[in-house]
């Protein structure tokens, strides 16, 4: 049978990850009411995955994309195919067991739809500050798609006809917020699927925590104005940064989420640091301009 939808996984240097989410989406296959196809786009991991591995999931097509991000190689996974719904996760992420039911249930509802993340950690408790900083602040797509108007593409169903329209994912910004908001600009609707659930896990130290604001730093800078009113927008919102952080503190230091004070106080610390260091990169990428 010709597939009907895809799953679209792009992959880099992670195949604890991969193999934990393949073996998570690839049972569901079998309950599934039509063809689906699952496309693992791998950017060229080192080392590369070795044919051992890959047979582990006869029921997968891999394929290698040379242009390095996730941007190319979420492009690369929808040319490999000509199925009509595309469903993306990511390779980090665990779909729930019931992803697949819940996904074809949650297409139909608009030309985009985003569903719920939610964070795990990998090491045994207490939490450190960047967990405890993931617990409380990471991935609230409803209110991203509902304040923000994207979604991330960790967890995201769309159709091949808004692809053609609007055309692929683009790198060097941020690529989700960027390819839904001109997807809605289109008239595109896009809306939230609570029960579409996979889980992420969380950051466990602050040099992985650091990585991950400092590459979205980038890219929100990448989508920002390269002009003196733009560089001065940014400007003022990185002067912000130190004030938001005391404005969320109540947020994780109330937070339910977090099972001890010993959490909360590191995770408020981790709130505080990077702010600060977000606000000085903000502050140093509107002084170089975009041509750096």
């Amino acid at each position: 049978m010709t597939p009907t939808t895809a799953v679209i996984i792009p992959h880099y240097n992670d195949q604890t990850r991969l193999a934990r989410c393949l073996d998570a989406l690839v049972p569901q296959l079998d309950d599934a009411q039509v063809a689906v196809e699952v496309v693992v786009v791998d950017n060229m991991s080192d080392p590369a995955l070795s044919p051992q591995f890959i047979a582990r999931w006869p029921q997968v097509r891999f394929v290698t994309e040379a242009d390095k991000g996730a941007a190319p190689a979420r492009n690369r996974g929808v040319a490999e195919t000509r199925a009509d719904r595309l469903f993306f996760l990511d390779c980090d992420c665990l779909p729930e067991a019931d992803w697949l039911e819940c996904a074809f249930a949650a297409c139909d509802r608009a030309a985009l739809v985003g569903g719920c993340l939610t964070v795990f950690d990998e090491t045994p408790p207490p939490r450190s500050g960047a967990e405890a900083f993931e617990a409380v602040f990471a991935f609230d797509n409803r209110r991203y798609i509902e304040e923000k108007g994207f979604s991330v593409t960790a967890n995201l169903l769309t159709r091949r006809a808004v692809f053609d329209e609007i055309g692929g994912f683009r790198a060097g910004l941020s690529e989700d917020l960027d390819w839904c908001q001109r997807a809605t600009a289109a008239g595109f609707a896009l809306v939230y699927a609570e029960d579409l659930r996979v889980s992420h896990p969380s950051r466990s130290d602050w040099a992985a925590l650091r990585r991950k604001w400092l590459r979205l730093t980038e890219e929100s800078w990448g989508l920002q104005g390269d002009d003196p009113a733009g560089r001065l927008r940014w400007g003022v919102r990185a002067l912000a940064m130190p004030l938001s952080a005391l404005a969320h503190a109540p947020k994780i230091l109330r937070s339910d989420r977090l099972g001890s004070g010993r959490e909360r106080l590191a995770g408020f610390g981790t709130l505080l640091r990077l702010r600060f260091l977000r606000g000085v990169w903000m502050l140093q990428q509107a002084a170089r301009g975009r041509r750096s």
